[in-house]
C-alpha cells in the first residue's frame, strides 16, 4: 500500500486491536472501517509523527483511497474537534489521518473547546 499523501510505502503497525498502516515518510495513518475507534486508546503509541509535518501534509486533501484506488476520498471535519481535518473513503469507509491528528483526536481538552470558535471552516 502507498501513502495517499506522499506516495511512499505504508508499514504495518501491530496494535492490541489489530494491524494498522502508517506511512514510513510522513507518518500519516490509514485505518480500515472502524479501526480508528478501536485503536484510540493506543494513539500515543501509533501516531508517532510530527504534528508540524502532519500540518504540512494536511494541505494535500484531494487524494485517492489507498485501498480503493478508483475512489476519491471525502474531506471530513471531526464534529467534536473541528480543527481536525481528515479524509474518508465513501466505498470502504477507511480513514486517513495526517501525523499528529489521531493523537489529537484521541483526547478532548478545554483547549479543544476554545479551538471550536477559532477554527476557520474547511474549504
Amino acid at each position: 500500500m502507498q501513502c495517499p499523501k506522499c506516495r511512499c510505502d505504508m508499514e504495518k503497525v501491530p496494535t492490541p486491536q489489530g494491524v494498522i498502516d502508517r506511512c514510513v515518510n510522513c507518518k500519516g495513518m490509514w485505518f480500515d472501517m472502524l479501526e480508528d475507534e478501536d485503536v484510540k486508546p493506543y494513539a500515543d503509541e501509533v501516531d508517532v509523527g510530527s504534528a508540524e509535518v502532519g500540518a504540512h501534509f494536511n494541505k494535500i486533501d484531494r487524494i485517492k483511497c489507498p485501498s480503493c484506488p478508483d475512489s476519491q476520498l471525502i474531506r471530513m471535519v471531526d464534529s467534536a474537534q473541528p480543527h481536525i481535518w481528515f479524509e474518508s473513503c465513501p466505498v470502504c469507509y477507511g480513514r486517513f489521518f495526517d501525523a499528529g491528528e489521531f493523537r489529537d483526536l484521541s483526547e478532548v481538552t478545554i483547549v479543544d473547546f476554545v479551538r471550536r470558535f477559532a477554527t476557520k471552516p474547511r474549504d
